[in-house]
């Protein structure tokens, strides 16, 4: 009997123990919870402060080098911030909605919540990361935007100084394929240089060399630069050369090869602006005969814009080259997650956001990939279909052997992919191969072709057949309004499993 008793008292006392043990832990998480809660809308505060004055610097004609690093260092924290803030919010949404959706079919055997769980693991592994050790993270990020916020004061009175740029208002989420994203502290170094005075004793032309993988945004930037009504009013006249490289180039032939992109017969200054868009390399007689007969027909204070893909072209430029990376991943999510949402707030979207944030990481930064993808998940907002494309878009890196994150434009030929679901099943999609892409310029409208990647990807375009055929990637809709051109070749594969 006393065996009994004892037996029962201590189930009694474990119990108790158990109740009181939960009972603390879910209060410490709730106060977790309502600090995690704080943290997030202080955090949210500091950004629009941050933004506000980032939106007021690029309305500003800022020539100073170091307000110009300091505005690129807030950028870098704005994109930082808002990448922190939606992994919070979307991992905290996502596990409320799965423990519902948990509990409503627990009984079903075709669970939607877990098949969402099984395609999205990556995801909750990483949210697994934050909820345990990011909330430190989060804090002592907060500290830094505080301490930066502080230090804006006197950055704001120096700004002031600086007239304004006529500019007309935008909301970036209405017309964000309409402009330049990113790359706002590149133009203004280059403008820095391109307005810079020469000394009056004349020698060596200025060059700026600007290099990056191709496909990056060198030619975009350059255009953006030369439409910049600074640029246009103290130069008197624009050439572009645009050739695979100057070996063969005689001084007599090479005016002949040029542009005129711009020319300014108001101007009484004989200042031009030469810009030269190479692949490679250049040849060094090549360079120094065109730099030789440039400083001779050239007015002072004349420049040159070389663009390349080629590192080796830092070295012969006469100031700090600018050298063109892909975006940050926090840079990357807040330009897809405008491209993809638009004025939409992904934090009603929770399941959707995850997914967007992954597909992020797996476009390696291409801005290409970012606006294909976007179009064809704006198309369809169903879970299950954005759980389709990015299934889609790792079995395409895994299939063509790319590095997570890896940038990976430059690589030809590669396998593609298809989502588009068939009456006979997933085992009989179609594979194509992507050969080579190439540019067009807008005068070729007529020549790009009617057929679109994301009709390929989609399956809206069914009378292809095998062979080698072209495909239009995207159109540009800012300067230079290139059309982007792939030559693909379909190969039909039953058993393709990419």
């Amino acid at each position: 009997m006393e065996v009994l008793v004892s037996a029962v008292i201590g189930e009694i006392v474990s119990r108790t123990i158990s109740v009181v043990i939960k009972k603390c832990r879910e209060q410490m998480t709730a106060k977790e919870q309502t600090t995690i809660e704080e943290d997030l809308q202080r955090l949210h505060q500091l950004l629009l402060r941050i933004s506000a004055i980032i939106e007021e610097a690029e309305g500003r004609c800022i020539r100073n080098r170091g307000m110009i690093h300091q505005v690129s260092m807030m950028i870098v924290q704005l994109f930082r911030g808002y990448y922190l803030l939606d992994s919070f919010k979307s991992t905290q949404k996502k596990t409320d909605d799965e423990e519902v959706s948990g509990s409503l079919f627990a009984q079903s055997k075709f669970n939607p919540a877990k098949r969402f769980r099984r395609l999205s693991s990556y995801t909750q592994n990483y949210s697994m990361v934050v909820g345990r050790c990011s909330s430190k993270e989060l804090k002592q990020f907060i500290l830094v935007l505080e301490s930066m916020v502080a230090d804006l004061k006197e950055f704001a009175i120096f700004l002031r100084s600086y007239p304004r740029m006529y500019r007309q208002p935008y909301g970036s989420y209405l017309i964000l394929d309409k402009f330049m994203f990113g790359r706002q502290m590149e133009r203004e170094q280059a403008i820095g240089f391109l307005l810079q005075p020469e000394p009056p004793s004349g020698g060596n032309l200025g060059v700026l060399p600007i290099v990056g993988p191709v496909l990056i945004g060198k030619s975009t930037l350059v255009e953006h630069v030369c439409d910049d009504e600074r640029v246009r009013n103290h130069f008197s006249l624009i050439l572009r050369y645009r050739e695979n490289d100057l070996k063969d180039e005689i001084p007599t032939t090479f005016r002949d090869h040029c542009v005129i992109k711009h020319q300014n017969s108001a101007s009484n200054e004989e200042r031009s602006l030469l810009v030269i868009e190479l692949l490679g390399d250049v040849d060094e007689g090549a360079w120094k005969r065109l730099l030789q007969t440039s400083e001779r027909c050239m007015g002072n204070g004349s420049k040159i814009i070389i663009t390349s893909r080629s590192e080796k072209m830092v070295s012969v430029g006469t100031t700090q080259a600018i050298k063109l990376s892909c975006l940050s991943k926090e840079a990357f999510w807040y330009f897809f997650k405008m491209l993809v949402f638009g004025s939409t707030d992904p934090e009603e979207h929770p399941q959707l956001t995850s997914i967007a944030m992954e597909l992020a990481v797996e476009t390696g930064g291409s801005f290409m990939f970012a606006y294909v993808a976007a179009t064809l998940l704006r198309a369809n907002t169903s879970v299950r279909f954005w759980c389709r494309v990015l299934r889609q878009a790792r079995e395409f890196r895994q299939m063509n052997n790319f590095v997570l994150g890896e940038y990976h434009e430059d690589r030809m030929s590669r396998y593609g992919w298809s989502i588009a679901e068939t009456q006979q099943g997933y085992e009989d999609r179609k594979v194509f191969l992507i050969h080579h892409s190439h540019q067009k310029g807008p005068a070729a409208h007529s020549e790009v072709p009617r057929i679109t990647i994301v009709d390929l990807l989609s399956g809206a375009w069914s009378p292809i057949q095998r062979g080698k055929f072209e495909v239009l990637s995207w159109r540009s809709l800012i300067p230079p309004y290139y059309n982007y051109v792939y030559s693909c070749e379909l190969v039909q594969n039953k058993n393709a499993r990419l």
